[in-house]
């Protein structure tokens, strides 16, 4: 198929753009009658973008009016062709056969909740090649999605507008009629017709700049053949940015593109992609395939980022490092980001999945081998003790839901991808990647990888095909291992009998589901070695261990069980951290009393490690949320303050000689959750800190800001609430604003909540970052819960225009109702959203009703126990 565009965004704020595709090939179904999914039409743009095409071989010619032509081969005669297409309106189409006449199309009938537009001819369409020509206008929309506008304001306060692209999973549709389905590749030739003071950037790197003859104003910038490639990976921005550029040490350049003035933020990243590039050259053993990669920091951007090959695009806040004021967790996150879509340059880029069924294969791969990347980049950072908490956990929790899906899941209509963008695709994904890994090893594993790349290069490929690569590597079952935790939602519980002589692991129930699940053993003599690996492959296997004495610990699957271990140290923390979080889990699923887990808790008196403590801290908030519901909710506050104090005197408010990362990470968690639980030395010391911070005395440092502000906005009055609105006005970075607009729910009086709400719908909020706002409000405590559910309901039809169609939507519904304990309340989150639907979050508000059912179950079962243990832990021994 031969395409060619051009687009022309006319607002007086919005940079004039034309867009030239050229698409010379095609791969994917021959049919002339190509069928792919579309959403409704909603939100009327304040600006349009016209198309205009003219496909021909040697020669591209403007015309004045829009038009789009794509050079098609026609395998068997049809009167009709359908199309993707979204937001767009059609004025008149035409069919030129090679060397024959040109065919005019009499009728185009809209599919709108298909996405789909059929162009109907008056005769049939024969066999062979020709030219379809469409002259039509689109959407230059406010959505976040497709080819939108994204609001920013210059250094000299000037509020101006970039023109940006948003495709995946289905929005390339938005921009110009299409097959819009990944498996349709095609390769890309574009131009751009801008204002000469605007950036211009597209997939591939510039071969052409010159005055455009029309108009003085305007250059014409043309780029390099884009590789055969899927729709939903185009990409084109226009804007006023600045660069800073490095080469890696494979010759590709690499480029970060920020705001205005920000250039200094850019370089963190860079040096990250500098880094990276030569990192997965050599892990894949397969070169970066094009000359050159650019990262760009996007205003308005509902994802964290976004792969388009060569031109990958975040939010700020997932690329802008400033070295005075970005905080360690930032730097972090930063490096995770550029990670994770710097591998898909590869994994989803060159190799791509068949259908969006296989979308977990792309996300669950990158949100592995981020990890591997930022490990070899930053060593310091012990992430992947870190990633038992941030995915591993993660993934747990939501699996165990019977509203959850399996990794492998159908999609149809497009509603359905984004639904499936969740902690399954993406860190169960990564989860069971990282599980294949260990079983493989590290050299076999490359090896498949490698042949994976090379055969599926520039193609689609599916699950299987990767099985069958690593199967062909290893000479291992992979395809039968892994299978059974693709296939199947839910995860095995491996219960161990021991004996001095043996063990046995065995399965829960043989009518449940089956996994095969490889096992590792290490024992206390060496935590760090494994002893033995086994697959459990049946319900019931036993297993002899030679030379372990009576006193010595055994445990299986290091890296995911002992109170001695966990007091002395000698578990590694990623098992302290597992055994916390596993029992954790158990207790809300009522296999134990949750009295159990406290007394776990303390156990943990000793851990210097900041892992072990996030994974702590997050299960003790879902505690203090859940009893939150009770008369006692001060009493686990009191146990809070209890077991993170000693830690907290130990780590003090400023940073010693020799500290790291993990300590400034540390810190900060402490802190921030000593000053919410109330300590009172650690609330006068944040407010002494904080007014010094605001008076200009002395400049809170980045790490401690956050849990400094969290701690005076739980326990201030509206004074605090204007002085901490005033701060995020005056902040010239997106970090510090979102830092902010995290934290402000805290505020205790309703009227303040209130007045939180109202603001997270302001212009003074990015469109993305009121989900955060409403969401930190809801989060904070009962009273905010309430607030935050009324809020969305009062707004549902604004918020609902905002996001529908994208996962922003299920993260709003998550974290406004997910907190509730009430049964009553499942029934009035079904019945609201029975009544208000919103098609791409019905799994996540299944999985909501079922959370608030199990909370309530949770209580009534050991509420009583809880409280009795808590009273008794004050109570002085006689």
């Amino acid at each position: 198929m031969y395409q060619e565009s051009n687009i022309c965004c006319i607002c007086s704020e919005t940079p004039c753009v034309l867009l030239c595709f050229f698409t010379r090939s095609l791969s994917g179904p021959g049919d002339g009658l190509i069928e792919a999914p579309h959403f409704p039409d909603t939100l009327s743009s304040p600006d349009r973008f016209g198309f205009e095409i003219v496909a021909q071989q040697k020669q591209v010619k403007s015309i004045s009016y829009p038009v789009l032509c794509q050079y098609l081969q026609v395998t068997q005669a049809t009167n009709q062709i359908v199309m993707n297409c979204a937001d767009i309106d059609i004025i008149t189409a035409s069919f030129a056969p090679q060397g024959g006449e040109e065919i005019n199309a009499t009728g185009f009938n809209y599919q709108n909740e298909d996405e789909k537009v059929t162009l109907s001819f008056p005769s049939a369409l024969q066999k062979g090649s020709g030219t379809l020509k469409i002259d039509f206008v689109g959407e230059l929309n406010d959505k976040m999605k497709g080819f939108y506008r994204s609001k920013y304001t210059t250094p000299a306060g000037d509020i101006r507008y970039a023109a940006v692209t948003q495709f995946e999973a289905t929005d390339a549709r938005r921009a110009f009629p299409c097959w819009d389905e990944p498996a349709i590749k095609a390769t890309f030739d574009i131009t751009l017709i801008v204002p000469k003071d605007r950036v211009a950037l597209s997939n591939m790197n510039v071969i052409d700049r010159k005055p455009y003859p029309d108009d003085e104003n305007l250059v014409e910038v043309k780029f390099a053949t884009t590789p055969i490639m899927s729709t939903y990976l185009v990409a084109f921005v226009i804007g006023e940015y600045d660069y800073v550029e490095s080469q890696s040490s494979d010759g590709v350049t690499v480029r970060v593109y920020t705001p205005v003035g920000k250039a200094e933020q850019g370089k963190f990243a860079l040096e990250v992609a500098t880094k990276t590039l030569p990192f997965y050259k050599d892990y894949f053993s397969v070169p970066y395939p094009l000359p050159k990669i650019d990262l760009i920091a996007i205003a308005d951007f509902a994802a964290g980022a976004m792969e388009n090959w060569g031109l990958v695009t975040y939010r700020e806040t997932a690329l802008l490092i400033d070295p005075k004021n970005s905080c360690s967790s930032s730097r972090q996150w930063v490096a995770l980001v550029v990670g994770h879509e710097l591998a898909h340059q590869w994994f989803g880029n060159l190799v791509t999945m068949e259908w969006w069924t296989h979308l977990w294969l792309n996300e669950g791969f990158a949100s592995w081998i981020e990890y591997l990347c930022v490990d070899h980049c930053f060593p310091e950072y012990d992430i992947w003790t870190q990633f038992v908490s941030a995915d591993y956990t993660r993934a747990l929790d939501l699996d165990a839901l019977d509203s959850s899906h399996p990794i492998e899941v159908n999609v149809g209509h497009p509603s359905e991808v984004d639904e499936i963008f969740d902690a399954i695709s993406y860190s169960k994904g990564a989860s069971v990647i990282r599980m294949l890994h260990n079983y493989i090893g590290d050299e076999d594993f490359r090896k498949g990888m490698n042949a994976y790349l090379l055969k599926f290069q520039h193609k689609n490929a599916s699950t299987e095909d990767l099985w069958d690569c690593l199967e062909q590597a290893s000479g291992k079952p992979i395809a039968a291992v892994m299978g059974s935790w693709t296939k199947q939602m839910g995860f095995p519980i491996i219960v161990v009998d021991q004996e001095q002589v043996s063990f046995t692991d065995k399965g829960v129930n043989q009518d449940c589901p089956s996994w095969m699940v490889p096992i590792s053993i290490c024992t206390s003599e060496d935590p760090k070695c494994t002893m033995l690996k086994v697959l459990l492959d049946r319900p019931e296997t036993t297993i002899t261990l030679s030379g372990v004495g009576p006193d010595q610990w055994i445990k299986i699957n290091p890296g995911t069980s002992l109170l001695p271990g966990i007091r002395d140290l000698s578990l590694q923390p990623v098992d302290r951290l597992g055994l916390q979080n596993d029992l954790f889990s158990l207790s809300r699923a009522g296999m134990i009393s949750t009295v159990e887990v406290l007394r776990l808790m303390e156990a943990f008196v000793n851990e210097p490690n900041y892992t072990v403590w996030s994974d702590l801290s997050c299960n003790l908030g879902v505690l203090s949320s859940l009893l939150s519901h009770t008369d006692f909710h001060e009493e686990i506050q009191e146990f809070i303050r209890d077991l993170f104090t000693p830690i907290g005197l130990e780590l003090g408010w400023d940073s010693k000689p020799g500290e790291g990362h993990l300590d400034a990470l540390l810190r900060g968690l402490v802190l921030g959750k000593l000053g919410k639980a109330g300590h009172k030395p650690t609330l006068e010391e944040a407010r002494r800190r904080f007014k010094d911070h605001v008076e200009g005395k002395q400049v809170l440092p980045a790490d401690l800001r956050s849990p400094v502000y969290l701690t005076v906005l739980k326990h201030g009055d509206s004074a605090t609430l204007d002085t901490m609105l005033k701060l995020h006005k005056q902040a010239d970075m997106q970090e510090e604003k979102n830092r902010i607009e995290r934290v402000l729910g805290a505020i205790s009086a309703p009227d303040l909540i209130q007045k939180v709400l109202n603001f997270a719908l302001s212009e003074e909020v990015r469109p993305q970052d009121t989900v955060s706002v409403i969401g930190g409000v809801a989060g904070s405590s009962k009273q905010g819960r309430k607030a935050a559910w009324k809020f969305v309901k009062d707004n549902w039809e604004e918020l609902y225009n905002r996001y529908q169609g994208g996962f922003l939507i299920s993260r709003l519904i998550k974290l406004t109702v997910d907190g509730f304990a009430i049964d009553k309340m499942a029934a009035e989150v079904k019945s609201f959203f029975e009544s208000h639907p919103a098609p791409a979050a019905e799994r996540t508000v299944q999985q909501c009703c079922e959370n608030i059912l199990l909370n309530a179950a949770w209580l009534k079962r050991d509420a009583d126990d809880i409280h009795q243990y808590l009273l008794q832990r004050k109570t002085p021994p006689v």
